[in-house]
């Protein structure tokens, strides 16, 4: 699943500075702001962006691969596709929530879980091609979403992926995508995305 070991962090616990960084690594809620605008003006005005700028105009930071703890690998490449294992919201070393999604988060945090998983798996396909601009199309999407039992808004948390995919990758960003709802997930993790890209 690639996730290093750590100690869970508790959300209830981290400081004022830990939370801001926390929001520009892409965990906040998904609301367009200046760096949402500054890419799309670069878009508008015809100049090249590559999807590691428009990950940095959005406020965001690609970490580095997460090292797998277990018998896998970060990501699998068969002809033109690159699978990648399941990533849970590592910030740093450790998970930045844990938790169900209607017990322990809210949707709003789930979906800003949903993007840092969407962030690892990108750190992971960057490593297995070079650069992400070789991506021709994000072709699938796997949100795995720990869930209470009478939870049912699993696609509303996925949407923090999937938006962030279509922001990044403009068109070729657009997927087909499963959303489903589980009564765990490995260390406690509240969200795990896997993906399939379609590359150069």
């Amino acid at each position: 699943m690639g996730v290093p070991h750590g100690p869970c962090a508790d959300p209830q616990h981290e400081d004022d500075s830990r939370q801001l960084r926390v929001r520009r690594l892409g965990a906040g809620p998904d609301r367009p702001g200046r760096h949402a605008r500054a890419a799309r003006r670069l878009l508008q005005e015809g100049e090249a962006v590559t999807p590691e700028q428009r990950i940095e105009e959005l406020g965001l930071t690609l970490p580095a691969p997460v090292t797998p703890l277990a018998s896998y690998v970060p990501t699998a490449r068969t002809g033109d596709l690159v699978y990648t294992s399941g990533q849970v919201p590592m910030l740093e070393g450790k998970l930045h929530q844990t938790g169900k999604l209607g017990v322990d988060l809210g949707v709003d945090e789930g979906r800003a879980q949903a993007r840092i998983c969407v962030l690892n798996a990108l750190a992971a396909l960057k490593a297995e091609v070079g650069e992400l601009s070789r991506v021709r199309r994000i072709v699938k999407v796997v949100v795995f979403v720990a869930s209470a039992p009478d939870f049912i808004e699993q696609p509303q948390v996925a949407n923090g992926a999937s938006d962030l995919l279509a922001e990044v990758f403009g068109e070729q960003g657009k997927h087909a995508r499963s959303a489903v709802g589980v009564a765990a997930l490995p260390l406690d993790a509240p969200v795990e995305v896997e993906l399939i890209a379609e590359v150069a």
